[in-house]
């Protein structure tokens, strides 16, 4: 597509007859909506945003978009990583937060019905209060559920769970010419044709918009207990992970930290809960480990053989937290890693200094690759922090500018040293990312890893679905 239509005065009142008073141009279009959480890859105003409500409301707006050829990016929370929700070359935003509710239960099917604008907490807290699980579990817990479909988010769970794509049963989703489809069924098995229900699934917004999902749920499990395990250096910390799958355990969560990034965190939630000394030596790493069962007598037995597992790998202690309070504390300090990252990082020119990068490699090759990756960081000079869900081999790696810095070297800096540990990451049989997606910030890592070929499959589907490439234009396989 050479040349994008403008929305006109004209358009903007037909706008207005599908969403009367839910209209926004010009300096009434909040900032917000011109960048998400990673501001590094660039703020853009829309030129009009609309707050829908209805499947046919997105319909309307998407066809009237289609007829003139005008973009058109689809948003949630807002809170990704890696610039996908970003309208980068104007057009039009739709912003799906007040399509906010959970519609209804099918218990016999073990189903939920909701809209893309649940955020992941509500439908989380909702379903606990009927003994029910949602698994996925992404650190973000104020991110709608629309969003994570498109970004196929992962998290903490995934190491016992599986990622959102496991828990999406069917979707309903307008196209680009604004036509409504119904894709998939609460059915739990399928051999029926392509599956495009998976197309949609981590296409951020670039082949359809989802307007209403049917997610699969579980029956909650009954205990639940995590352990804290302090090892005096990072190495050896990961290097246990594989052994507990290996010895048949089967742990809801597996996280790595290092020490540094849990003191950020503890100070910014302002409780201190992980032992920084143990029996006189130095704590440099932890594992933070959850497993979930039937009853605490089978959690006793696995915990028994999680310790014995640990200790002989080298870990300091074994310490249980079997309490919700403590539970609670333990998971709090981790779920506030980037928050903590993110209020000691500096702004420049009106955007924050911090680029990262999610990772995802064989279990066997975390800590090789963990290595490699501060051996890289401390030859550019360069702050880098880490942490990561073990369990799944998806690393979080974030690099921090300081104020001496402009962003244009900051920009470089990120790039060499993006530069270097994307191949090694190919290298050793990972892929460029594990839960954030693409977006626009990782689509010259993507092209890499992935090959002409790959690239051309993908932009041909995009065409498929999108001939006048109207929807979340310049993202996931190809640049504008």
């Amino acid at each position: 597509m050479s040349a994008y239509g403008k929305v006109t005065p004209e358009i903007v009142e037909k706008f207005k007859e599908i969403a009367l008073g839910r209209i926004y141009v010009g300096d009434e279009i909040n900032d917000d909506f011109t960048h998400d959480e990673m501001s590094i890859y660039g703020k853009s105003m829309p030129e009009a945003v609309v707050d829908a409500l209805t499947t046919e409301e997105i319909a309307a707006v998407v066809k009237i978009c289609y007829e003139n050829a005008i973009p058109v990016t689809a948003r949630g929370a807002g809170t990704g990583l890696v610039g996908s929700c970003v309208p980068v070359i104007g057009g039009v935003v739709i912003n799906t937060t007040k399509m906010n509710k959970i519609l209804d239960y099918d218990l016999n099917n073990f189903v939920v019905r909701v809209q893309p604008g649940v955020l992941l907490n509500d439908l989380a807290e909702d379903c606990v209060k009927q003994g029910l699980m949602y698994p996925p579990d992404p650190g973000e817990k104020f991110a709608t559920l629309g969003g994570n479909v498109s970004t196929n988010a992962g998290g903490m769970r995934a190491c016992k769970y599986g990622a959102t794509r496991d828990y999406v049963r069917a979707m309903t989703v307008v196209l680009a010419t604004g036509e409504i489809v119904e894709l998939g069924s609460k059915v739990s098995k399928t051999s029926s044709g392509y599956s495009l229900l998976n197309l949609m699934i981590g296409s951020e917004g670039t082949l359809g918009i989802i307007t209403e999902l049917t997610l699969k749920i579980i029956p909650a499990p009954k205990e639940v207990i995590s352990l804290v395990i302090p090892f005096e250096d990072l190495e050896s910390c990961i290097s246990t992970v594989p052994l507990f799958k290996k010895n048949h355990l089967d742990p809801q969560a597996l996280e790595f930290m290092e020490k540094a990034i849990v003191e950020k965190s503890e100070k910014y939630v302002g409780k201190a809960v992980y032992p920084k000394v143990v029996d006189g030596v130095e704590v440099g790493a932890y594992l933070l480990v959850t497993f979930d069962g039937k009853d605490m007598d089978e959690l006793e037995v696995i915990m028994e053989q999680a310790s014995e597992i640990a200790l002989e790998a080298g870990a300091i202690d074994v310490i249980v937290a079997d309490t919700p309070p403590k539970i609670k504390d333990v998971w709090a300090a981790r779920s506030s890693f980037l928050e903590a990252i993110k209020a000691e990082t500096k702004w420049k020119d009106g955007l924050e200094l911090l680029d990262e990068c999610d990772v995802v490699v064989p279990l066997d090759k975390i800590a090789p690759y963990v290595e490699f990756v501060y051996e890289v960081g401390h030859k550019m000079g360069l702050q880098i922090e880490s942490f990561g869900h073990a369990g799944d081999g998806n690393l979080h790696i974030y690099i921090i500018g300081d104020d001496q810095i402009s962003v244009e070297d900051f920009k470089k800096k990120a790039d060499d040293f993006f530069d270097a540990i994307y191949p090694e990451a190919t290298r050793v049989g990972g892929l460029v990312s594990g839960e954030h997606a693409i977006g626009s910030g990782k689509l010259d890592y993507l092209a890499q890893a992935e090959g002409a070929t790959k690239m051309a499959l993908m932009l041909e589907i995009k065409k498929v679905f999108d001939p006048k490439m109207i929807l979340n234009p310049g993202k996931v396989c190809y640049k504008l």
